[in-house]
């Protein structure tokens, strides 16, 4: 049995980037492109609940915002391109964007952002998540820099308690608090903000 082609718009403001995107899609065999366009009208009239849509549209982040929601309110899976320079992605996040990818990723990060979109999955790349969970109002303590350092390097709930000799609902309450700040529940989210903030290495 054949895998599922999976459909794909692209809207974007530069002609030539989306050109480039519109061609990658073109050539993969499980992607089929439906339409590249300027804008968000010129699109969504060939929408179907389910599609994958490309936004690069270099807008203000409460057009982007808005340009999100209408496309989300249609079913659309929407995976906006960002400048890890330029961009927060939490406003497109909370419209509805089931993701957001660098403007900097190669091929093989696109199609495979596209991929878990399509799944419904999220997805956000690295440099994106970095800027965020570097900015100055994101803070951690020493205790939650020492728990940091061992969920990076693989221990348990149960043996960061022992190994700092507390009990594991204060690991549980400081780790809570942890993924308040980066905005995520996932371990691994823990761990690449460890490395984001040096405190421990990326090996």
């Amino acid at each position: 049995m054949s895998a599922e082609v999976r459909r794909v718009a692209v809207v974007g403001d530069c002609p030539l980037f989306r050109r480039g995107l519109a061609q990658v899609i073109e050539s993969t065999a499980d992607l089929a492109l439906v339409p590249a366009a300027g804008s968000v009208e010129e699109v969504e009239g060939r929408l179907q609940p389910g599609d994958v849509v490309l936004v690069d549209l270099q807008l203000r982040p409460a057009d982007l915002s808005a340009a999100v929601f209408r496309l989300a309110g249609r079913g659309a899976e929407v995976l906006v391109l960002c400048s890890p320079l330029q961009q927060d992605i939490g406003p497109p996040m909370e419209a509805g964007a089931r993701g957001c990818l660098s403007r900097q990723a190669g091929e093989l990060e696109l199609l495979a952002a596209i991929r878990l979109v399509a799944s419904g999955c999220g997805y956000v790349s690295a440099a994106l998540a970095v800027r965020r969970w570097s900015e100055p109002q994101c803070r951690v303590t020493d205790r939650e820099r020492q728990i940091l350092e061992l969920v990076a390097n693989g221990e348990t709930d149960h043996g960061i308690a022992e190994r700092l000799g507390i009990s594991e609902h204060t690991v549980h309450s400081h780790l809570d608090r942890l993924r308040d700040k980066i905005g995520s529940r996932r371990r691994a989210d823990l761990t690449r903000f460890a490395v984001a903030h040096d405190i421990v290495t990326d090996t």
